[in-house]
């Protein structure tokens, strides 16, 4: 990209509007900004999924229940797919805005928003292919793999473009300082599956077909999310580096490696969580379809303290992508050091919340006896582990925004692949049911250690080589 096109893009409004809140902005006021449309937005992503478990368990049918919680799994997927381009694009996008390269971060997530386009298709195709296979893998029984196909089909194979889309959309927004139009755009989209869940299950469609509803729900509001994006992006056009041109698609192949070097391990590192949660899932099944509901319905509530912590996480990365790239990496830190304060006290306030009131939080979402006794003893054993986890988010993140791709995807590998799984099996063949339960607060207590050591060897490494930089341009004048 020629020097004159960046000139002229610094002219624009992201260099006048949002320079400020990435440079000069108060730390703690930057990222709150940034934080808390993200949070609210991830808040409120978090109750449509509840709410989907929520009125699928006023039926009090467990079996429906466990449906649409073993294939909520590949809708998770999605997430990964949208962290390839979102996370990786998003990522570049910023760390480009910190180095005042405007036009090519403008081709970046042009790009990002196209390849999330061409492989959530393939990933819809996938799963219109081998549907009652995946429902199967993920842990369907006889008794619930007709549910379990329907909100399938409707959420991943007919909703996979929106959603991923969306979910791009929404963190290439972010990246470039468009934290609220991010967040609203997210929020909409989950108020819309709120009100479209009763109206599709128990008004539009016959009785017998609420996971069917639960899914069209899920699938409209997704469509009404991308809506808005395309209305933001469209309303930003000209003004930022905010596009959909095609014409921007091309960009520099030094540019792409730089997106995959984030966004695969970003991506990866979703795929692998997925592939602990259907392991989990296939080993509480065989426990039996009451025990495989009240551990949906934690996995449900566990979102809270752990959805939280992604919204502080997502509204600090780009923050500290542009301190990294600009070299002001104390403003970088401060940014980090807040982001983990806010997180533990996030972390301790719901842990204390969810050992007093497990019961009542289990029964809001199916009042059958059995499956409240379960729901509340796995749900405070569940709950222990969010400091680990939101520690370990944290640290992976601010690893992705340096663009250092290798240490997150180290990180990646050993909390959800070389750590997660085997504390899995190991922990079912010695303490059963409550083993698997209780594998999470292990492995990730494991991987904080990693976390930790390899975080702050990367930050010593970036200030050893400030400080030789700075010695050279010394001894040069």
């Amino acid at each position: 990209m020629s020097k004159m096109q960046n000139k002229q893009l610094n002219n624009g409004s992201i260099a006048n509007d949002k320079t400020a809140l990435f440079e000069t902005t108060p730390v703690v006021k930057a990222l709150l900004t940034m934080a808390i449309p993200t949070v609210v937005s991830q808040l409120i992503t978090m109750i449509y999924n509840l709410a989907d478990t929520f009125f699928i368990g006023l039926t009090d049918d467990p079996y429906k229940v466990a449906a649409a919680s073993v294939v909520s799994i590949l809708f998770f997927i999605l997430t990964s797919l949208a962290n390839l381009f979102g996370v990786g694009g998003g990522s570049l996008m910023s760390r480009l805005l910190g180095e005042k390269k405007q036009l090519d971060a403008k081709s970046v997530g042009v790009f990002s928003i196209y390849g999330s386009l061409v492989i959530a298709v393939i990933y819809s195709l996938l799963c219109l292919l081998f549907t009652e296979p995946l429902a199967r893998l993920l842990g369907a029984s006889n008794n619930t793999i007709g549910y379990a196909s329907s909100y399938l089909f409707w959420v991943v194979v007919i909703g996979a473009v929106p959603a991923t889309l969306s979910m791009t959309m929404s963190f290439l927004l972010r990246s470039a300082g468009y934290s609220k139009e991010s967040g609203i755009g997210l929020a909409i989209g989950g108020v819309a599956n709120i009100i479209l869940d009763p109206l599709f299950m128990f008004v539009l469609l016959k009785p017998g077909n609420e996971v069917t509803g639960a899914a069209l729900a899920t699938l409209l509001s997704n469509v009404i999310s991308l809506s808005y994006f395309l209305f933001v992006y469209y309303r930003l056009r000209g003004k930022t580096i905010l596009s959909l041109s095609p014409k921007y698609i091309k960009i520099e192949k030094r540019y792409f490696i730089d997106i995959l070097a984030i966004g695969l391990p970003s991506a990866l590192t979703g795929m692998l969580a997925n592939i602990t949660h259907i392991i989990k899932n296939n080993l509480t099944a065989g426990y039996g379809d009451i025990e495989m509901a009240a551990y949906g319905i934690v996995q449900k509530a566990d979102m809270l303290p752990l959805n939280i912590g992604m919204g502080l996480c997502q509204g600090m990365m780009p923050l500290v992508a542009y301190n990294y790239a600009s070299k002001n990496y104390s403003r970088m830190k401060s940014f980090t050091v807040v982001a983990q304060v806010l997180g533990m006290i996030v972390a301790g306030v719901c842990i204390l919340a969810f050992e007093l009131f497990a019961p009542q939080i289990t029964w809001v979402f199916i009042r059958e006896k059995t499956t409240i006794a379960y729901g509340t003893k796995f749900l405070r054993i569940a709950c222990l582990a969010t400091p680990f986890m939101i520690a370990n988010f944290q640290k992976i993140y601010c690893l992705q925004a340096m663009g250092k791709g290798k240490e997150s995807l180290l990180l990646g590998i050993l909390r959800q692949g070389l750590i997660a799984i085997p504390t899995i099996f190991i922990m079912n063949h010695f303490f059963a049911l409550t083993g698997i339960v209780s594998a999470q607060l292990i492995s990730d207590g494991i991987t904080f250690i990693f976390s930790t050591i390899i975080y702050r060897n990367v930050y010593k490494k970036l200030i050893k080589n400030l400080k030789n930089s700075e010695d050279l341009e010394q001894n040069a004048n």
